[in-house]
This record gives C-alpha cells, structure tokens and sequence, in this order.
C-alpha cells in the first residue's frame, strides 16, 4: 500500500481490497476506467437502492483498511453523514468525498486469508485451518518434520529445530522452542516450555510453562512437566509428575514419581542431584533434596533430604504371615 500511494498510480488514498469467493456482505469498490476508486458501496445500500443493484455483481469487496495523510484523512471524516437507508455514518464515504474533490484514490488487492471477515465461530474455524496450514508450510521449509501435519496444531511462536521430528497429533500452546534432533511423539502437548538439542517427548506426555529440557534428555509418556528442568540425559519415562524441580544430568526418575510440591498454601522446591536414581512410585515431599548419585528406593516417601551417594528407603516393615494366605480363603469359603 505504501509502495501503490508514492507511485504515479497512488494518490491522496490508498484503499485495501481482495475478492472473496463469496462476496456477499462486504462492501464494493468500484473502480473507472483507469483502476481508480470511486466509491464504497455497503451491502445495505446494494440491497436497499435499486440504482446500486448492479454494484452487487462486484467481486472487488473493502478489506477495511486505509492509508492517507492524516490531515486530510481527518479533514474527510468530518464530512460524513448518516443520510443512507441505515441511517448509519459509513467511513467508507471518504473514498467518495476524496472522488468529489479531485483527489486521486488507488486500490491494492490483497489475498483473501489474509483479510477475511470473522463474523461468527465457523469462519473463525475456516481462518484457523487457513492460518494452521501456513505455520506447517513454515515448519517444513525450516527444516522440521511433521509426520501428519494436518493433526499437528502450532502457534505463530512455535520454533521447530532442524531435522526435528513431530509424530502426528501433537499441540504447541504458545512459547515452544525446540532445538535441532528432536522428537515429540504423538499425543502431547507442550507450552512454554524449551528444549535443547536431541531431548524426546511423549507418547501422551505434557510439557507445562516452565519447563527445561537439556541435551537429550526424555520425558516418556502420561509424564507431566510444570517449572521444573531436567539436565542432559535425563530421563522421566512414564507416569510421572515434576513439578517446582530440578534435576541434574543423567538422573533416572522411575514410573510413578512424584514431586508433592504444593502443600495446600504455597508451592516449594524439589532438587534431584545428577546420576540420581529415583525408584518407582516414590513421592518426594518437598522442600527436598536428593544428592548426586543418591538412590532413593522404590515406594518410599521422602521427607528429609538425602545425601550425595546415599541409599535412602522409606518404607514400612514387610511382614508375611506363613499359611495366612490359605487361611483366609478358607474363612472366606465359610461365609460364603
């Protein structure tokens, strides 16, 4: 539009326009002989005035946007009236006032997805499609893989590293950043959330704002990731919440683990020490700290914190009671 206005053919306005499919609604441009503009006309006014009926047939529809000198931009406007069959002040009848006083007016086209009305949720779908299909292109040409796109879902933020790869049915809410050689595999969902080069998510894992994944590190599935980072090579494989933590490289979290990092007031912090081996269905209450290469065993609530190297099992006592299992069915028998 900038470039339209300062050439030979601009003039004191320049009007954007495009041709929709379906032009009904939207106001016509109509042009002379010489591309010029010489009105808006509404759709009201096109249904109201038979003598307009004709501009109806126009595919040049007003986008609604204007480029002027604001002096005289303003000077126009205040010569709008409300006499049409609405009563209503059409801004648009300054491409007319212009017209009457001699002023060149000029129209640049602009496709039609980038201007399109959104009136109600079923063009706001149709504009979504149009604009989800853009970022994909943008995606692909950068270097990524998307395996399915049209069930992957971006945002105008998402950056997708080289030779990275997205399994289909994938969703980037805002503030995703994923460096070169990585995976996310199908069935995820991450927002505001950065990953280093190499890092794998999911099947079904959930990356959280906050969340910091180093070099090759692995969130596996029905793993959730809330303010918390993992270092390079660490892993959380399946069923796990980090939430408020910190985990040092090459940490090994098993299934179940869980950071109780909010005790109903405020939330509090979790630091796993690298080469941590974390055993299955552990909680750990935090404040908490687990030490370097410390391994916490299977099943055990950790209150207090664990030091570097150190073995820390927290479980009650195993007791078997020999025959008890036989006895018991047998009790059950007798009832029955």
């Amino acid at each position: 539009m900038r470039e339209l206005r300062r050439s030979p053919q601009g003039g004191a306005l320049v009007a954007l326009g495009f041709e929709p499919s379906d032009p009904t609604g939207y106001g016509r441009l109509e042009l002379d002989d010489q591309g010029a503009l010489l009105q808006v006309c509404e759709q009201a006014e096109i249904d109201a005035d038979p003598a307009k009926a004709a501009l109806g047939g126009i595919r040049l529809c007003n986008a609604g946007v204007v480029l002027a000198e604001d002096r005289l931009l303003f000077e126009l406007l205040a010569q709008v009236g409300n006499d049409n069959a609405k009563g209503e002040f059409y801004l648009t009848d300054i491409y007319g006032l212009a017209k009457r006083q001699n002023r060149r007016t000029a129209v640049h086209v602009a496709p039609e997805e980038e201007v399109m009305g959104i009136n109600d949720r079923c063009e706001l779908a149709v504009a979504e499609t149009l604009a989800q299909e853009r970022l994909r292109r943008r995606a692909l040409l950068a270097g990524a893989t998307l395996i399915g796109p049209e069930t992957i879902f971006l945002s105008e933020d998402t950056q997708l590293g080289r030779d990275s790869i997205v399994h289909p049915h994938v969703v980037f809410g805002p503030g995703v950043a994923l460096g070169s050689g990585c995976e996310v595999k199908s069935f995820s969902h991450l927002e505001g959330c950065r990953l280093a080069d190499g890092a794998v998510v999911g099947p079904f894992a959930r990356l959280r704002p906050g969340a910091t994944l180093g070099r090759g590190a692995r969130v596996g599935n029905f793993v959730e990731v809330k303010n918390a980072s993992l270092g390079a090579g660490a892993k959380a494989n399946h069923l796990t919440y980090l939430g408020d933590a910190t985990v040092g490289d090459g940490a090994n979290l098993g299934a179940g683990t869980i950071t109780c990092n909010y005790d109903g007031f405020a939330k509090h912090h979790t630091e796993i020490g690298a080469g941590a081996f974390i055993g299955s269905n552990s909680a750990l209450v935090a404040p908490v700290k687990i030490g370097a290469d410390a391994i916490v065993g299977a099943g055990s609530t950790v209150t207090q914190d664990v030091s570097e190297d150190a073995l820390a099992i927290v479980r009650g006592t195993q007791k078997q009671v020999e025959g008890g299992a036989r006895r018991f069915r047998e009790r059950r028998r007798k009832k029955d």
